[in-house]
């Protein structure tokens, strides 16, 4: 190891719109930082390795795999988690339609997925087709389903057309 990753630096960026500083390693996982430095464990680890997508918020409105992204790579930076997608007037429409549809089971998956759903709503040509935008999500509980439906009610609501 070298001496930069042993020892702690302080990190500026902002979550969820708030300013946040981090003393922490370099290399800490962002998920670590946000779950345990921040106490904002609406993101989960499912796999660790990057191939499960529990872990997935926004950096800069880009999805990411919190799991896999040091904490020295978000400097100045702005992380969306699942808690900054509601607003004061309400949930945002994914997470409507995931409540209404019965998209959630276990909870694992849920917050990736649900970022996963949120970014090809507000992107839809980001991707093909649904199947496509949620593909680095994995879920072992639902079969998929009501989570197709939760983002076809979310299109619905926001008055888009789904992505054929």
């Amino acid at each position: 190891m070298t001496t930069q990753e042993t020892i702690k630096q302080t990190f500026n960026f902002s979550v969820n719109g708030q300013p946040q500083t981090v003393h922490s390693y370099p290399m800490k996982r962002l998920l670590d930082v946000i779950r345990e430095d921040l106490t904002l464990t609406g993101t989960k680890e499912g796999c660790g390795e990057g191939e499960c997508g529990a872990c997935t918020v926004f950096m800069d409105g880009l999805l990411i795999l919190s799991c896999m992204t040091p904490i020295c790579q978000v400097q100045g930076l702005d992380i969306t988690t699942i808690e900054g997608l509601a607003d004061s007037t309400g949930l945002h429409p994914i997470q409507d339609a995931f409540y209404e549809e019965g998209g959630a089971q276990c909870g694992i998956c849920t917050p990736g997925m649900i970022m996963a759903a949120a970014h090809y709503l507000e992107h839809p040509d980001s991707a093909e087709n649904m199947g496509e935008a949620l593909a680095g999500n994995q879920c072992r509980c639902t079969g998929y389903t009501r989570i197709f439906a939760s983002v076809e009610k979310a299109f619905e609501a926001v008055g888009k057309p789904l992505p054929e």
